[in-house]
């Protein structure tokens, strides 16, 4: 019987992507291949971080039980598990919305060829973050409409190659794309200055708003 290494899950609104301030059932998986240097989750990225082991049905009860339509599946990395399928299809075949946050470096397209096909946001790892070489583009060609690429900026330079990339992968024909500060590195201004002078109309601002409505270092919210 398949076990999932679970560092913490939790029910609460979305803090960032297209369901952000819907209630979701988080499952946040252990262990990261990536090490951004502003990465918020370090606690849970190592193999030996704690985590409790638990089954497909024991994961599918929880969210069952958290009155929330929305699933998200978090890490570290959560395509590090290699049978993250089969909870997939469990999931949304329970009726879940069930969206895998992802850092941009691991394929995706086994899941989204899955007869119940997750919703996925993916990122990709600006210059600040150190793992930029990381980024797996090919990925790109699997997304959706109901998916978005997700950048991260901390500065002007991280900027200036987000608008490269979307524009060197037509990326907002593609999907929903959305360009989120490092917080406390970047005035969210900054950002809206950048997409008004550059005419990024289909780009979106997001904010975390679990960093805005608890503290920035709180867990489980």
């Amino acid at each position: 019987m398949t076990a999932y290494p679970v560092a913490e899950k939790f029910v609460s609104i979305n803090g960032e992507g297209l369901h952000a301030g819907e209630l979701a059932a988080f499952i946040r998986f252990k262990e990261c291949n990536l090490c951004c240097k502003y990465c918020d989750t370090k606690w849970a990225n190592s193999a030996d971080a704690p985590a409790e082991l638990l089954t497909v049905s024991e994961l599918v009860d929880f969210a069952d039980s958290s009155g929330a339509l929305n699933v998200t599946l978090t890490g570290g990395e959560p395509l590090l598990q290699t049978q993250l399928p089969e909870l997939v299809t469990a999931l949304v075949r329970n009726g879940f919305r069930t969206e895998i946050e992802t850092n941009g470096s691991l394929p995706i397209g086994e899941l989204s060829n899955l007869p119940e096909r997750p919703v996925f946001t993916v990122d990709y790892k600006l210059p600040g973050s150190g793992m930029e070489n990381r980024m797996l583009t090919d990925n790109f060609r699997f997304l959706t409409k109901g998916d978005s690429v997700k950048f991260v900026a901390g500065s002007d330079r991280d900027l200036i190659r987000a608008r490269e990339v979307i524009s060197e992968y037509d990326l907002t024909s593609r999907c929903s794309v959305l360009i989120s500060p490092v917080f406390g590195s970047i005035d969210p201004a900054e950002i809206v200055e950048f997409m008004k002078n550059h005419s990024l109309s289909k780009v979106r601002l997001q904010l975390q708003l679990h960093k805005i409505i608890w503290s920035p270092d709180k867990r489980g919210v």
